[in-house]
């Protein structure tokens, strides 16, 4: 069987995809133990590290839980909200494009 070789006249370019921060956002009624377990959970962080996030929140009004592609961010702040909804607090996760 004869061996065929061409060369192609063009170069694929692969751009990183964006990334986006999904954020935790404070409120009034939702626990710092919860919040704890949510970024334990849901963001693998370690306790410590849980535990400075959530200060931050309670502080800043806000913080960055962790940064990822478009699909898993939206997948991370669904299972916030999906994880808040059953534990009966308000949680607020949203997710912007990073700089």
């Amino acid at each position: 069987m004869p061996k065929f070789e061409e060369e192609l006249d063009f170069a694929l370019e692969v751009e990183e995809p964006k990334m986006y921060r999904v954020l935790l956002h404070n409120d009034d009624y939702t626990s710092m133990d919860f919040v704890v377990d949510i970024l334990i959970r849901v963001f693998h962080k370690s306790h410590a590290e849980a535990e400075q996030i959530m200060l931050q929140i309670h502080e800043k009004d806000k913080a960055v839980c962790g940064v990822y592609s478009f699909e898993i961010a939206q997948t991370k702040a669904e299972q916030v909200k999906q994880l808040a909804k059953q534990n009966e607090f308000p949680l607020l996760a949203t997710i912007e494009e990073d700089a």
